[in-house]
């Protein structure tokens, strides 16, 4: 080992063939990001024993049209032998979990929602995680079941790795026209569906619809010697029910209300149709007080009106959510790409422009319609802005380690130069971490078919290698200025220097390799794991041939350093 190094530090082709070898490995690791070769994502699929299908049928749905559905579902679900039990759950969110909390299973109530929850064997003693379960079956079921109900929205909820989000990728549309609002919520909706990965698109809005308001013809009732109430209990009393008694018993405190209506079949009106609400309303009749059976149709006006749909705001603004999952992809690429694709299908329509700097909105929308002039902004939220803020918030850290360590060197040495040596040992890891998840991700696909991503933890990972990789550097330069101030030559003394602490530097490097190897195999910390396992490789070769090539280089800007 001295004679190589020594050989490299007298021989200024070898010193700069190093130095350019470093250099090529680095841009050759970054452009892998870009390239998407090494993809990147906040973090991995995670394995569970349960997850949970979330059902929207249109708002007007009954309660036996959404149980139609979740019957398709369930009996689809029944062939997977991996799947102990189903519990469904009509007109109400299953109780909460993980998942639920953030996305509003509280507050289902309607007939048209539901959500089934899968259980399944434990994930141990199955090859098949429930991730790529969901992946295989949600394209099935999609197809067999989404037919059901037309405009039916069918959602499958994976117990999250990290923070959860009401979904991977989710649109906030702000505006204060509803219409527009509403048809640009659809475009992108549609949009949505065009781009590769992204599935279960959904736009959390009520379904528009045609409902008949009855209204009591007064002058007709007390010519038909009737009165208004009669009409609005015959009403009640056939379709929704009303109150004609109380039961007492010893078992509550409380008296049990006894309701009166129709049967299902009797009240229901076949087709929707105002000519079949006419003909049910005809078959109900009241006595008046000469015994004279009036019907009802002739007592009340039928008015067809549009449905009043809900109303979301946030932050004082009223807004439309759109949500998708990505499908075993990461949230980053499909989002790049759906912000293309809106700025250029919008561009025709609305005057669309980006937010301007770096911050956490930097992929918003503006937009303002070219002919009412009304605005609109288009925000991006859900899992990719976690990202972002998690990103932006590792970034910031690892920017402030390196200043911090700089810092402290300078304080340390008295020199920049030195201090800059330390720092680039440190940082050139990076070579290893990237390529050791391009390696992994290939090995992963061949193997399971599914890309390994650099994620959150891969930065974790990173950002600790800094200090191991430091103090190799720092072994090598403290170690040569004492060799040097015993009188040894300079190129010598980083020689012997490099060679005597190869050794525990390979060491050190090893014990982080052995104690990386479970992480590696964890789904969650695996990219922590392979950062740590390869970036320690990396840095390992840094220390023992870049660093000595900086420190001969260098030596002439550091009188102290021969003293």
């Amino acid at each position: 080992m001295e004679k190589i190094i020594y050989n490299i530090l007298n021989s200024k082709f070898k010193k700069r063939a190093v130095i350019a070898i470093v250099l090529l490995t680095l841009a050759a690791s970054i452009i892998l990001i870009p390239t998407k070769l090494v993809l990147a994502k906040m973090l991995p699929g995670k394995s569970a024993n349960t997850f949970t299908i979330y059902v929207d049928t249109p708002t007007n749905s009954s309660i036996k049209e959404t149980g139609s559905v979740t019957s398709c579902i369930v009996d689809f679900l029944k062939n997977e032998k991996e799947i102990i039990n189903m519990e469904v759950y009509l007109g109400q969110g299953a109780p909460l979990d993980y998942a639920g909390l953030v996305k509003g299973s509280a507050l289902k109530g309607l007939k048209s929602q539901a959500e089934i929850v899968i259980n399944l064997t434990d994930k141990h003693h199955r090859d098949e995680p429930s991730f790529m379960m969901v992946h295989r079956i949600r394209p099935l079921i999609s197809k067999a079941c989404d037919l059901v109900i037309p405009n039916t929205t069918i959602k499958f909820i994976e117990m999250p790795s990290g923070p959860p989000t009401l979904a991977t990728i989710v649109v906030e549309l702000y505006g204060k026209d509803a219409k527009l609002t509403r048809s640009t919520a659809e475009k992108v909706a549609k949009l949505f569906g065009e781009i590769e990965g992204l599935v279960d698109i959904d736009i959390m809005q009520d379904t528009l619809y045609t409902k008949f308001e009855l209204v009591p013809d007064k002058e007709k009732i007390i010519r038909s010697g009737l009165s208004v109430s009669q009409v609005n209990n015959i009403i009640y009393l056939a379709f929704q029910g009303h109150q004609v008694a109380v039961k007492n018993t010893r078992d509550q405190q409380d008296q049990i209300p006894i309701y009166v209506r129709l049967s299902d079949e009797t009240r229901t009106v076949d087709d929707g149709t105002k000519d079949a609400l006419v003909t049910k309303l005809s078959s109900l009749k009241l006595m008046n007080q000469q015994g004279v059976m009036v019907p009802l149709r002739e007592l009340v006006e039928i008015n067809p009106i549009v449905s009043s749909p809900a109303i979301f705001r946030k932050n004082l603004k009223n807004l439309v959510t759109i949500t998708a999952e990505c499908d075993l992809v990461s949230q980053v690429y499909p989002l790049l790409e759906a912000k293309e694709k809106i700025l250029e299908s919008f561009s025709d329509k609305f005057f669309a422009t980006t937010v301007p700097g770096i911050t956490t909105f930097m992929f918003d929308i503006d937009l303002v319609d070219r002919n009412s002039g009304q605005k609109m902004l288009l925000r991006w939220d859900g899992e990719m802005k976690v990202s972002l803020d998690t990103f932006r918030d590792l970034g910031g850290a690892f920017i402030s380690a390196l200043v911090l360590m700089f810092l402290l060197m300078v304080v340390y040495y008295k020199s920049f130069a030195l201090s800059g040596i330390v720092l680039a040992g440190s940082f050139l890891s990076i070579i290893g971490v990237l390529f050791g998840h391009y390696i992994t991700d290939q090995i992963a696909l061949i193997f399971t078919g599914v890309n390994f991503f650099l994620t959150a933890t891969s930065l974790i990972g990173f950002i600790s290698l800094m200090g191991i990789s430091a103090r190799s550097s720092l072994l090598l330069i403290d170690f040569s200025k004492s060799l040097i101030a015993d009188g040894m030559e300079r190129k010598r003394a980083i020689a012997v220097a490099t060679a005597t602490r190869a050794k525990p530097i390979m060491l050190t490097a090893v014990a982080i390799i052995l104690g990386s190897l479970l992480l590696a195999t964890d789904p969650i910390f695996g990219g922590l794991g392979i950062a740590l396992i390869f970036g320690s490789m990396a840095s390992t070769l840094v220390s023992l041939f870049f660093v000595p090539v900086l420190m001969d280089n260098t030596a002439a800007m550091m009188p102290d350093f021969e003293s």
